[in-house]
């Protein structure tokens, strides 16, 4: 599995999840600390499955 962050330009701000997982439930915390309020991007890779979704960082 893989979970990246983007920023709207498309730079790369953070790996979240970069392994091999079995099947299950997971969490998983991010520290935006030194991100700015904004609208990121999530990638989600997992075999043939890929999702992108938005989300909104707020201080």
């Amino acid at each position: 599995m893989l979970i990246k962050v983007y920023d709207i330009l498309g730079s790369e701000v953070a790996t979240l999840v970069n392994e091999e997982m079995d099947a299950g439930w997971y969490e998983n915390n991010f520290n935006a600390a030194g991100l700015s309020s904004g609208v990121y991007l999530f990638r989600m890779e997992a075999g043939n499955f890929i999702s992108t979704k938005k989300m909104i960082y707020l201080r």
